[in-house]
């Protein structure tokens, strides 16, 4: 498992994420437009639109009619929604974890870690947000220069010593200086748009009973492709959201110790947030965080955003030399970064 030999080509790993965004906004119109077609056939089979009269290949073809209309529709909305998403993104994650801004003077030291790392690499330190939940997370979000952020948990601030605290904030700072960020937040607004599109027509479905469905002799091919359509559509969402590879939090992992010579406390720090990380927030979200498998076991696994944090640990073992003590027994009194 080459995870560390991949990590050496930082600059191939930014050039992916480039291409990466570049695929998520032009695959996303496309996929949209499939999603479209099949809520189209599906509602045609429920009676909820108008139906030819004639085969079912004349059904299918007024569905794919409809899409003169439907479409420009759908774009415009979804346009109007990345406006929104790509100028108020930060608001809406503070919104969705009950992050807030801190400034320097509430939590100095903390924010010295952070600045320090940053000016080490010769980046604007990114601003500082803090979660007041016990839980042990941190994510990085932003879409440029000015705009980036590091958030961290109440929890992880009281658990974690100076060196693990300055080890995760080096990961987070990792995640954008790779452009893994903008890459996220990116998946995450497209994420959420075809979220609102499945829940709309569940709850439509749901509430409004075709009445018509009885008249159109294709009525049940048409549920059945409608479905089908929707299935393969909401698999390459899925397929488009796997392409943000895990491979990320390696390379963030190796990121923050190349950016302090210090794989033993990283892989301390690792050893803490495991199994403790959960964090109430929108599946759309967890993606950027530091980790997100508290909840993910066994089959749910395969569709992890993130590998296991004992693969991780194995890797920073393997490739950079780190030491790894075992699982961790939580006694929450070990730590440097002075707390409000």
């Amino acid at each position: 498992m080459a995870v560390f030999g991949q990590a050496v080509g930082l600059k191939t790993h930014i050039w992916q994420n480039n291409t990466r965004s570049a695929i998520l906004l032009a695959g996303f119109p496309v996929l949209l437009v499939l999603i479209l077609f099949g809520i189209q056939v599906l509602m045609m089979g429920f009676g909820l639109l108008p139906n030819s009269g004639g085969s079912l290949s004349q059904d299918l073809a007024l569905a794919a009619s409809m899409l003169g209309w439907t479409v420009p529709t759908a774009l415009v909305a979804a346009a109007v929604w990345f406006v929104i998403a790509y100028f108020g993104n930060q608001v809406m994650i503070d919104a969705m974890t009950g992050a807030r801004k801190v400034e320097r003077r509430i939590e100095p030291e903390l924010y010295n870690l952070l600045e320090n790392l940053a000016i080490s690499r010769g980046l604007r330190t990114p601003t500082l947000r803090i979660i007041e939940s016990p839980s042990l997370n941190a994510y990085a979000s932003g879409l440029h220069e000015g705009n980036y952020s590091v958030t961290v948990t109440r929890g992880l601030m009281q658990t974690l010593s100076r060196d693990e605290m300055e080890c995760v904030l080096a990961h987070e700072l990792t995640h954008v200086i790779n452009k893994d960020v903008r890459t996220m937040v990116i998946a995450s607004i497209f994420a959420g748009i075809i979220s609102v599109i499945a829940e709309l027509v569940f709850r439509s479905l749901f509430y409004m009973r075709g009445g018509r469905s009885r008249d159109n002799k294709n009525a049940m091919p048409l549920i059945l492709i409608g479905l089908a359509i929707g299935v393969i559509g909401f698999g390459l969402a899925t397929v488009i959201r796997m392409t943000l590879s895990r491979t990320r939090e390696y390379v963030a992992d190796a990121g923050a110790v190349e950016l302090t010579k210090n794989p033993d406390a990283m892989i301390s720090a690792l050893r803490k947030v495991s199994g403790q990380s959960k964090i109430e927030a929108p599946d759309e979200l967890r993606g950027m965080f530091l980790d997100n498998t508290a909840d993910k076991a066994d089959f749910a696994g395969l569709f992890a955003t993130h590998p296991p944090i004992e693969k991780r640990i194995a890797a920073l073992v393997k490739f950079a030399g780190g030491r790894d003590q075992g699982p961790w027994g939580p006694t929450r009194t070990s730590t440097a970064v002075p707390t409000t």
